[in-house]
């Protein structure tokens, strides 16, 4: 025999297992194969009670969805895998892990912008929601349309208090019903600035206008003549 033979037949073999423990670990193997079948029957279940559900929502076509309770992510996906089947939309709520749930909806017949809204933050979608949402929709419309309403009040309002800006300054002047009539030609002659139109014409003739240039002339000439006079005592 040679050395490495010698060697080997020295080791010590490993202990063999015992009837004991070949027992154990087969009713632990019989065990978890029991648990895959159980699963796989209830999982089966499952899948044919969402069938059902699915397909007599769209038989009865009167409904508006089709709500699941709040379940794991395995069992949300044979939901949606029935429904892409049937040809039907699901969409899921909720946070994961905490209450996230399915729904389904016939595809022509999907959610409303306010059904999303509230089931997306949380709430609970029901007819007295809806009703609840239509009215606050109303409620802001209206809403709109009286502020453009109290815009266009409020700019007519400044249109006319500038018009009457005349008026306001020089009331004490010109006297109150002078200084409305100023105003009032004012908003009619908006194109033409602060100052009516007929107010910039010069309604002398030729023939005055020189008459009343050699007037001013003359005065000059005493003025400075009655100065020189003045200058001179």
């Amino acid at each position: 025999m040679d050395l490495l033979g010698s060697i080997l037949n020295s080791m010590q073999k490993p202990p063999t297992a015992s009837e004991a423990q070949k027992t154990a670990m087969r009713n632990h193997k019989e065990a978890c194969e029991r648990k895959q079948k159980e699963e796989k029957i209830m999982i089966n279940k499952f899948r044919q009670r969402v069938e059902d559900k699915i397909s007599n929502f769209i038989k009865d076509g009167t409904k508006p969805y089709l709500q699941f309770d709040s379940m794991d992510q395995m069992y949300r996906s044979i939901i949606r895998d029935v429904a892409e089947t049937a040809g039907v939309q699901v969409i899921s709520f909720g946070q994961e892990g905490i209450d996230r749930y399915s729904v389904i909806y016939l595809k022509d017949k999907g959610p409303s912008e306010d059904e999303l809204t509230v089931r997306r933050n949380g709430g609970i979608w029901d007819d007295e929601k809806a009703l609840e949402m239509a009215k606050k929709r109303e409620f802001d419309k209206l809403a709109q349309q009286e502020d453009v309403v109290e815009r266009g009040k409020k700019r007519k309002n400044n249109e006319e208090l500038s018009g009457m800006f005349y008026k306001q300054k020089y009331a004490h002047l010109i006297g109150q019903e002078a200084a409305l009539d100023a105003a009032h030609k004012t908003n009619v002659n908006k194109s033409y600035g602060e100052v009516p139109s007929e107010n910039k014409k010069d309604q002398r003739s030729i023939e005055q206008t020189m008459a009343d240039i050699k007037a001013k002339k003359m005065k000059k000439i005493e003025t400075d003549k009655l100065l020189d006079v003045t200058e001179n005592v």
